[in-house]
């Protein structure tokens, strides 16, 4: 049964703020060696990062930054495109690549080795989040929808649907198999959800956003990081924490 997501505590303190605080931080520029451009897209506690690079040809390439600094390309077999979302607390890293065949995605392990995650029936499969039991979330494209799968350590897939949704996207897993993503509802709406371990599902939607709540990840403490479009005639799209409570 889908409910209302209310743990927004914090949210009207934050919107009557007059102004920012100076952020009281050391900022590391991230730039792979001889990249154009480089983009990173995800981070363990152990400050492991990934994400992607340009080359002075124009080639986008996968990365792994390792805490000494030191940078591993990270190119699935094969492939012709691809990305990296998600890296767990053990250094496994998850995302999808093309290839003549579609997408697909990928669970680079350890060691270095590759695993294909193609959830069986899909035309396309994309990995986003993996938590540190090795448990994966992400989306696949069946009969020209979309829906949420988790894939447990045992190579099982459980399809992840958001009652009455036409789509249904996961994003993120914490350590105790919380899942958060997006969900399109029947007028193409997006919505964020909460699917909590008991198997219910929460509704968030920010106060006052239009057409557009998606929710990324949570972290272990049941915090959920997104964005929103705003109201404004722009139509401008802002990022949220939401902590439960209230």
């Amino acid at each position: 049964m889908k409910r209302v997501f209310c743990g927004f505590a914090a949210w009207g303190l934050l919107m009557g703020l007059t102004g920012l605080a100076k952020a009281q931080y050391t900022f590391t520029p991230i730039d792979f060696p001889g990249a154009t451009r480089t983009f990173a897209n995800g981070i363990n506690n152990a400050g492991q990062i990934v994400g992607d690079y340009t080359d002075a040809g124009l080639t986008s390439h996968a990365f792994l930054r390792d805490v000494d600094g030191s940078y591993t390309t990270i190119d699935p077999p094969g492939s012709t495109d691809f990305e990296v979302d998600g890296i767990n607390d053990a250094g496994q890293v998850v995302g999808w690549y093309g290839d003549a065949r579609g997408q697909h995605g990928f669970l680079r392990d350890v060691d270095g080795s590759y695993t294909t995650i193609d959830v069986p029936g899909s035309t396309y499969t994309y990995a986003f989040g993996i938590n540190d039991a090795g448990q994966i979330v992400g989306e696949y494209i069946a009969a020209s929808y979309y829906h949420g799968f988790l894939r447990d350590v045992d190579g099982s897939y459980t399809t992840i649907d958001v009652p009455g949704a036409d789509d249904t996207f996961a994003h993120g897993i914490n350590n105790a198999g919380q899942i958060v993503g997006q969900y399109n509802d029947a007028s193409n709406t997006p919505h964020g959800f909460l699917l909590d371990v008991d198997g219910s599902y929460t509704t968030l939607d920010v106060p006052g956003a239009i057409r557009s709540t998606s929710a990324g990840g949570i972290n272990d403490a049941g915090q959920i990081v997104g964005n929103y479009r705003d109201a404004d005639a722009a139509g401008t799209y802002h990022g949220f924490v939401a902590t439960s409570g209230g």
